[in-house]
């Protein structure tokens, strides 16, 4: 079968093994993820004030007539922003695609949106000229069981690099773990055969990082080091999801009373 399907558990994505339907690993972006990020706190926080205020008539009437609704609406304004900045990276990384295999893209036919986006990428193959080798295909690696999905491997002024396109606010340095571990995967499964292929060689990777206003291509340190800490990250998220299960034992104080043994075991 070629390619390879996805599933979502316990919010995080898992890839399913082709050739082994009973084999699921979990995918890059999840495992980054287990990254401590404490400013999101602050941020989904801010969302909800800002929601709040520039909506104060719309959510003081909803307090009286449905105050759960009202919760509801202040405590998802960060999804909802979130979701809108996803979509719009999802269709600008379309037209990326399109672009760099040499399709013809009309701007009459882009939403007004995402149109400067595709024009600025238009300027990043003018001014770079990048050999693409893949796009938007699948790594395994076998070692670490996690899989992913990269949006480009190219060559730029000779040598091969691995390249994920970026339209959020900012580019940040989680996304060297993201790459470190494309980099350093077993192999690409092809989405039109299924056919493992090894890995390239790669010296580096990069961000092509688009916004309405300008865009700028990064150099991202992705070795070995970098990789390292993803392994970690890997083997946080496997303590999240299996690790920790069972670590708290029974009591064997219990209100004050200590258990016998014939008590914890019937406990």
């Amino acid at each position: 079968m070629a390619g390879v399907s996805t599933i979502k558990r316990g919010g995080s994505r898992f890839y399913v093994d082709p050739d082994d339907g009973r084999i699921k690993v979990p995918g890059v972006t999840s495992v980054v993820g287990m990254e401590p990020k404490p400013f999101l706190v602050f941020w989904a926080a801010k969302e909800a004030a800002q929601a709040a205020i520039d909506n104060w008539d719309i959510v003081n009437k909803l307090v009286e007539r449905d105050p759960a609704g009202a919760m509801d609406y202040l405590k998802n304004a960060h999804r909802r922003k979130s979701k809108a900045a996803s979509d719009l990276g999802s269709s600008a990384h379309t037209y990326f695609e399109k672009l760099a295999r040499g399709e013809s893209v009309n701007l009459r036919h882009v939403h007004a949106d995402v149109q400067p986006h595709v024009q600025h990428f238009r300027e990043f193959l003018d001014e770079v000229q990048p050999e693409f080798l893949y796009f938007e295909e699948t790594v395994w690696d076998d070692d670490l069981q996690v899989a992913g999905s990269f949006d480009a491997i190219a060559k730029v002024d000779g040598e091969i690099v691995i390249i994920d396109w970026k339209t959020s606010k900012a580019v940040y340095e989680s996304v060297a773990l993201q790459l470190s571990a494309y980099r350093y995967a077993s192999r690409i499964i092809l989405a039109d055969t299924g056919e493992s292929i090894p890995m390239p060689e790669i010296v580096g990777g990069a961000v092509l990082h688009v916004r309405p206003e300008a865009w700028a291509f990064h150099p991202i340190e992705c070795g070995p080091e970098v990789h390292e800490v993803f392994k970690a990250l890997r083997a946080v998220f496997e303590w999240d999801r299996e690790g920790k299960k069972g670590v708290v034992g029974k009591p064997i104080v219990q209100g004050g009373v200590r258990l016998t043994g014939t008590e914890r075991r019937a406990a």
